[in-house]
């Protein structure tokens, strides 16, 4: 079993519309493991720091003051492939792309309120994490159900 993880945000549009937990629920259903969650405001230049490689994109400062509009729910999963599979979850980043049964295909509708952020890599979900929470926030632990979701 691999303990791969991923950074996974319930933006503010998600969590004023009371999606914490359907999200959830569809990364525990999956067998995904939750290792760390908090809902916080971290402020500007946090999210600045977060988006960073979308700086020069014309619609950076309005994603930044809207991230700033009200809380976010931050969560680490673990599991095999989680970073892959868990952007599957989410579907595609504008909602009127994303399939049906998909977090966005379900719940969301412009692409400015796509209700959640998934780490598009390994590599950003280390970054993305390590940002978002110290090293003893992130819990380790061996859930019961493993045996049954892993061979």
């Amino acid at each position: 079993m691999s303990n791969e993880r991923t950074f996974i945000a319930i933006k503010p549009d998600g969590v004023q519309r009371g999606l914490i937990g359907p999200i959830i629920s569809r990364f525990e259903a999956k067998g995904f493991q939750l290792v760390a969650m908090k809902l916080v405001q971290p402020g500007k230049a946090h999210l600045e720091k977060h988006y960073a490689d979308l700086a020069t994109k014309p619609f950076f400062a309005g994603l930044v003051q809207y991230m700033c509009s009200g809380p976010i729910c931050a969560m680490v999963w673990e599991g095999k492939e989680v970073v892959k599979t868990g952007r599957v979850l989410l579907g595609a980043t504008n909602p009127l792309a994303s399939a049906p049964g998909t977090i966005r295909g379900d719940f969301a509708i412009d692409v400015g309120r796509n209700v959640c952020h998934g780490s598009d890599s390994v590599e950003s979900a280390k970054k993305e994490i390590a940002l978002w929470f110290k090293p003893e926030e992130l819990m380790s632990y061996t859930p019961a159900a493993r045996s049954w979701i892993y061979e």
